[in-house]
């Protein structure tokens, strides 16, 4: 009988601790899981940004050429050489995000005009949940100092950014995590044979 109740015992201490091991792998590996998915989606992003494209059309009412580059504080549209579905041809990408639900992503391709409609028309995905945006556009100014902007019109600035810097901050569900960031060279060189509005570089 004590014999019995020993082993009863044991076995009682190695089924709760194998229980704790379990549950405890399985924390770690969701963990990992969303981490693996966060730097999956920041390095997606910041390919997509090195190969931002001049992507240049005419406005049909002014018939002037535009480049398609529309940054703002807390969201950017852009076209890139990068596709995520691998398809050829240019796409166009737009990155915002919604408060209290996290960072979105709307895709289209970018064909030969301007791909607005067609980004805002297409189905968001929610990219990062629980964070919030900020963007800033690296420029060189008229001295060669290079400097930071909230904005980007590459309509009116006819040229791309030389860089650009996305700072994602967790909200308050997601106090857990770290602040996240991303500084993304722009590698296209095409632009610069574009004169650039250098009175608006202010």
């Amino acid at each position: 009988m004590i014999a019995l109740s020993l082993t009863a015992m044991l076995l009682t201490m190695l089924t709760a601790g194998m229980y704790g091991v379990i549950r405890d792998w399985d924390n770690n590996a969701e963990g990992l899981e969303n981490s693996l998915d966060e730097t999956v989606a920041l390095l997606q992003l910041e390919r997509a940004l090195q190969g931002a494209f001049p992507h240049s059309f005419r406005d049909p009412d002014t018939l002037a050429r535009q480049v398609f580059f529309v940054g703002e504080p807390d969201s950017l549209s852009w076209v890139s050489t990068v596709s995520p579905q691998r398809a050829p041809g240019l796409t166009a990408w737009r990155l915002y995000d919604e408060p209290g639900t996290g960072v979105f992503l709307q895709l289209a391709p970018a064909l030969s005009d301007n791909p607005l409609q067609r980004l805002e028309d297409a189905e968001p995905r929610l990219l990062l949940a629980d964070y919030s945006l900020e963007f800033n556009y690296l420029f060189e100014d008229l001295e060669f100092a290079r400097r930071w902007r909230d904005t980007w019109d590459g309509g009116e600035l006819l040229a791309l950014p030389m860089a650009v810097h996305i700072v994602l901050q967790p909200t308050a569900r997601n106090a857990r995590n770290d602040e996240l960031d991303i500084v993304a060279s722009v590698r296209a060189v095409e632009h610069r044979n574009l004169t650039p509005n250098t009175g608006l570089l202010q």
